[in-house]
């Protein structure tokens, strides 16, 4: 067994005893205490990584998993009242808030028929124990201006938007994947690192389009739960029944 391989071994022991969010030491830390090169211990914690026992989080260490609760698809909670349901504490970190032009998307979205639309935009990174989740991009159409006045980073903009009589009812959502790329630097994974995005829309109880949100999730710390019919196949996607061929008589000419 190559040598990593052995102190991998013994790290999965280590980690079966170990609490969610425990501190792994740092490569250095185990390294000296092996009596490895920090390249045997880079491979072996780099296998357990792969394995989902672990989670390595730019600028704070490395720490065991814990892996996430996964959200039912069909429901949406805000995100305070989610994490508080995982038994977590939720936070959230101001990017930006203001009122801005809006893209072709974003104006299509909300059915702005203004000439030249305007959005209220807020861009926060939300966090669950002080670890990032999510970079949210969310969108209004532009007479919420009064969202900017709120406490975007202790308060629920749900919430908000409740207390201004509205009511968030009925939502659609599209799922894709994508590079971290910029918001690598928010959430403290690589820019490499691919991300869960949700793209959705909601609407009031008037049918109104309310919020329009581009939310880019980290796939290791947060999973979706879906439920689905199965739907029998279709009759004329069977193959084709091939053509029974001649069969050779022997005979010659």
């Amino acid at each position: 067994m190559p040598l990593y391989a052995r102190i991998e071994r013994e790290l999965r022991a280590r980690l079966a005893g170990a609490e969610p969010g425990d501190v792994v030491p740092a490569e250095s830390t185990l390294a000296a205490e092996f009596g490895v090169a920090r390249m045997t211990m880079r491979a072996a914690l780099n296998a357990l990584e792969a394995d989902g026992l672990i989670e390595r989080i730019q600028g704070r260490g490395t720490f065991v998993r814990r892996q996430p609760t996964p959200r039912t698809a069909g429901t949406l909670l805000s995100f305070q009242d989610q994490v508080r349901n995982w038994g977590r504490t939720p936070s959230s970190r101001l990017i930006a808030a203001e009122v801005r032009a809006a893209s072709a998307e974003e104006a299509t979205a909300l059915q702005l028929a203004a000439a030249e639309p305007r959005v209220v935009s807020i861009v926060r990174v939300r966090l669950a124990d002080g670890t990032p989740l999510v970079v949210e991009y969310a969108c209004f159409p532009p007479h919420l201006t009064d969202l900017l006045d709120r406490d975007l980073e202790a308060g629920s903009l749900h919430r908000a938007l409740h207390d201004r009589g509205l009511r968030p009812t009925l939502g659609s959502s599209t799922l894709t994947a994508r590079p971290a790329g910029a918001d690598g630097a928010h959430l403290q994974v690589p820019p490499g690192e691919s991300l869960l995005v949700e793209t959705r829309l909601i609407v009031d109880q008037n049918a109104a389009p309310l919020e329009f949100t581009v939310s880019r999730y980290v796939g290791a710390r947060y999973a979706l739960q879906v439920t689905f019919d199965v739907q029998p196949p279709r009759a004329d996607a069977q193959p084709p029944v091939p053509e029974a061929q001649p069969q050779p008589t022997g005979e010659s000419r």
